[in-house]
């Protein structure tokens, strides 16, 4: 789910801000830089286990090596020492009280010879719009669902506790998966304010999953779940710099997670590792399907890749990481073929994807406030307007334009819904990804994954630069998507995208993996303040 892009006839990100109050003190505005360094080294670089990748940790329980309960208090501690103190990531809403007893359980299991699977001890973080039977609320970010503790799992978290992982807590958003307002800023959330990326704080960490690609990238969990409608596991990846996994809509249930739209919405794993990815998606799927044994280091050897230059965007420091990941991918024995342009045939395409989404949203979000739990008290999109209306901490930042004009829509019979998801979908599936491909000859679409995190813009909402990628074609069309890192621009992560036809999961993540090995680049982050902790920048601005 989540929106992290609408378009017209450009992309437009959509996202949310920060609200004003004490807790105003990050260190952004505190030590000197050289201090500053110091504490970043000492107190927020991840050491030990807690540098570990999700797979490494796996490895580590099974050998007896660390237990559960170990990873989960270095966890615990990490998010009290650099996500609710010190740099201040808000990257974190909320924690689950049952996860140490959680963790204990596991290593009693493992003692005694019983281990649930690979994911057995290991914790994780999920998006506050998923729901857990844990006595933790599914919030959205927002006021209204406050006291939504429902006691039930998602079928995608019941996957993940067959397998023994532990529910750590759940991670800030961009509020209500960033479909609340087109002046929003990515990242905030009325419970949660704002999300900053730990490469650079100022910067935006992007939305709508914003925790869940902060925390992976600072070390809070062993991975995340992110939710997207529109860029929304892709982006936050891109500029946090981990692995984002957007998988074919269906494959991973979306009952019991706040909808968007019920034709794009989807879970999906947030790792520093595609091997992490495969992992949890084994594990959340509803299917039997093991993802790791179909990873390949050779998995590029004799493909045909077609290059998306037309979505390479203008930053000539993006074209030049993504080239050097183009050439990997041809020393790891690809063929590259290059596809300069590409149009969606769709008369009017903006505001057509733009309807299905109001269209949905309203059906999807007025069913599930309807079975919310008791304690909710607005029960239908109508009502959580008039709520908000009356909540200033909901309105300072930005308005509610996304909401009312949804709430103007009429059913999902209605023949302009029905024939704009018509006209979007086939734009961007048969005619769009499945030609680009056909008429290319190639099995993938790769393209860097998006832009230069920008700064967090709190009085004009999110301003982008020029965009770049294309994932705008995966997520309409429901089709699989991967985001690995490729390096950084001056100390700001960019990733490499790669895209394939519906239910091509297993190949598209085999890709990514072929690709991590032979040209990624994954960097830990180094908490800068602005990007004047740079050397090359603070030099290049002093006269």
């Amino acid at each position: 789910m989540r929106i992290c892009l609408l378009f017209s006839s450009a992309i437009i990100l959509t996202a949310c801000s920060t609200e004003p109050s004490e807790k105003s003190d990050v260190l952004p505005f505190g030590p000197s830089p050289t201090e500053y360094a110091n504490i970043v080294e000492a107190e927020f670089k991840p050491h030990s286990k807690a540098a570990q990748t999700l797979p490494e940790l796996s490895d580590a329980l099974l050998s007896h090596e660390t237990t559960s309960v170990e990873l989960t208090q270095i966890y615990l501690k990490r998010i009290e020492k650099i996500d609710r103190s010190g740099p201040r990531l808000q990257s974190v809403l909320s924690l689950n009280p049952e996860a140490i007893n959680q963790a204990k359980a596991s290593d009693e299991r493992r003692q005694t010879g019983n281990a649930m699977g690979v994911l057995d001890g290991i914790p994780i973080l999920l998006k506050d719009n998923i729901e857990t039977l844990d006595p933790v609320a599914t919030t959205a970010g927002a006021y209204a669902l406050k006291d939504n503790i429902t006691y039930r799992d998602s079928p995608l978290v019941a996957g993940l506790r067959e397998q023994g992982a532990i529910i750590l807590g759940k991670t800030n958003l961009s509020q209500w998966a960033n479909f609340r307002s087109n002046e929003s800023v990515s990242g905030w959330s009325a419970l949660g304010g704002q999300v900053r990326n730990p490469h650079m704080l100022d910067r935006s960490p992007c939305g709508s999953s914003s925790g869940s690609g902060v925390a992976v990238a600072a070390s809070l969990a062993a991975g995340a779940v992110g939710t997207e409608t529109n860029g929304s596991i892709i982006c936050p990846a891109n500029v946090n710099g981990i692995v984002g996994f957007k998988p074919t809509v269906g494959l991973v249930s979306q009952d019991y997670i706040v909808p968007i739209s019920a034709s794009q919405d989807t879970a999906g794993p947030m790792t520093k590792t595609v091997k992490g990815a495969a992992m949890m998606l084994a594990a959340m799927d509803n299917q039997e399907i093991d993802y790791v044994s179909q990873l390949n280091e050779g998995a590029l050897r004799g493909k045909r890749v077609g290059v998306l230059r037309f979505a390479e965007g203008s930053n000539d420091d993006i074209k030049r990481l993504f080239n050097t990941g183009l050439e990997a991918m041809e020393e790891a024995g690809a063929t590259l073929v290059d596809i300069e342009s590409f149009s969606i045939a769709v008369e009017s395409y903006g505001q057509k994807s733009l309807n299905v989404l109001q269209y949905e949203f309203k059906a999807g979000l007025d069913k599930y406030l309807a079975d919310a739990a008791p304690a909710v008290q607005s029960r239908s999109l109508k009502a959580l307007i008039a709520f908000n209306e009356n909540e200033p901490r909901e309105t300072t930042i930005f308005d509610q334009d996304q909401f009312e004009a949804s709430e103007a829509k009429g059913p999902l019979t209605d023949k302009i819904y029905l024939n704009a998801k018509k006209d979007v979908q086939l734009g961007t599936g048969a005619d769009g990804i499945d030609r680009l491909m056909s008429e290319n000859s190639v099995d993938m679409l790769v393209s860097p994954s998006g832009p230069v995190a920008s700064r967090v813009d709190l009085i004009n909402g999110d301003v982008w630069p020029s965009w770049a990628g294309a994932g705008y074609l995966a997520a309409v069309a429901g089709y699989p998507h991967i985001t690995v890192p490729m390096g950084d621009v001056h100390g700001v992560p960019v990733g490499f995208s790669i895209m394939a036809g519906k239910n091509e999961d297993g190949a598209v993540l085999s890709y990514g993996y072929a690709f991590e090995k032979a040209g990624g680049k994954r960097l830990d982050p180094e908490y800068l303040r602005s990007a004047e902790d740079r050397i090359e920048i603070r030099d290049a601005i002093r006269p």
